[in-house]
């Protein structure tokens, strides 16, 4: 006995996507296969860390900033939701590649797609990268939603064996077939209208790429200096990278106090700066600061607390002096000292 016609036109509709379906569940399911079986990306101490990853997305991230700072400050936790995190990924990737629950994989695109969307879709170098695969990722995952899966897929399958629970309510919301929706037209109007609404909203946000000047947070690096003070002989400050490239470092290559005539009263240099001590830095985040071969070396993301000894140096405690930074690329970043 023959419980259902493969040429509904939900059938249609899933076979249009297709494409899509495939291409949007290999991008999320090869996150997982870059991560643990072509690499571990997953060990802590090793790097290439994607909790490192994670942790860039931090300066400039929309709405869910307190979450990452949770998380990039409780080293724990954040291993456990990079496995998780990687894990639903893995899931929703392959399941939307064999066509399985679609319905409930779109909606973990969905999630998935919102979450790059508002951690990092302030980065991208060249183009606005991270922004566009938030956005297209939630478009796509509404699209897949709506339409469900066609030939090619088990949900399909399923439905032409006449599996009893492919014939229930929750199976139309949660794999394939006809929504059991009256009126389709609106609630999809309403949400189409809703995600270019976020799509303008995020674009001007990130990159004022609706009206205004553009700009590009990925090009080059920012260094915040705060908390600078003089204290029983040595130098306090705090330094916090917010922007630049998250693949490539801010490599500081001198520190200056000078004083009110703009003396330099105290200078450390490149090669002073890549053999300080684990004891004149305290790092917030698991993205460290750090010396390098030539350079201190501050990742995009990265927060520290600098202590620099001052004996034997002409300095007083009791005088207002200004803190210069130099990056390699000659950008200089200035703070008061009190």
């Amino acid at each position: 006995m023959k419980f259902y016609k493969d040429d509904q036109p939900s059938d249609m509709a899933g076979l249009i996507t297709l494409s899509m379906r495939l291409v949007i569940g290999w991008t999320y399911f090869s996150a997982f296969w870059r991560r643990v079986v072509l690499e571990d990306k997953l060990i802590p101490e090793e790097a290439g860390y994607i909790g490192e990853k994670f942790n860039h997305f931090l300066p400039n991230a929309l709405g869910i900033k307190p979450i990452i700072e949770y998380l990039v400050t409780h080293p724990e936790d954040l291993h456990l939701a990079m496995v998780v995190f990687t894990m639903v990924e893995a899931v929703v990737g392959l399941f939307l590649i064999l066509g399985l629950f679609t319905r409930l994989s779109s909606i973990g695109v969905l999630g998935l797609a919102m979450g790059i969307l508002l951690g990092s879709g302030w980065l991208g170098t060249t183009c606005l990268d991270e922004w566009q695969i938030g956005v297209l990722g939630v478009a796509g995952g509404f699209t897949l939603f709506l339409s469900g899966s066609g030939p090619g897929s088990l949900d399909h399958y399923f439905m032409k064996k006449g599996l009893p629970f492919t014939r229930t309510t929750w199976f139309c919301w949660l794999g394939s077939g006809t929504l059991p929706l009256k009126k389709f037209k609106v609630p999809v109007f309403i949400a189409s209208a809703l995600i270019l609404f976020l799509t303008l909203f995020t674009n001007q946000i990130f990159h004022g790429g609706v009206w205004g000047t553009l700009h590009n947070k990925s090009v080059k690096p920012k260094v915040e200096i705060s908390d600078a003070s003089l204290e029983k002989g040595s130098l306090h400050f705090r330094i916090y990278r917010t922007e630049g490239a998250d693949v490539y470092g801010s490599f500081l290559i001198e520190i200056q106090l000078l004083n009110k005539a703009g003396e330099v009263v105290m200078k450390k240099n490149a090669a002073q700066l890549s053999s300080i001590s684990a004891g004149e830095i305290r790092n917030h985040y698991v993205t460290k600061v750090k010396p390098g071969k030539h350079s201190l070396i501050i990742p995009l993301g990265a927060k520290a607390d600098i202590s620099i000894g001052l004996a034997g140096l002409p300095v007083s405690m009791d005088e207002d002096y200004t803190l210069k930074l130099v990056d390699i690329s000659g950008i200089e970043w200035v703070a008061s000292v009190k």
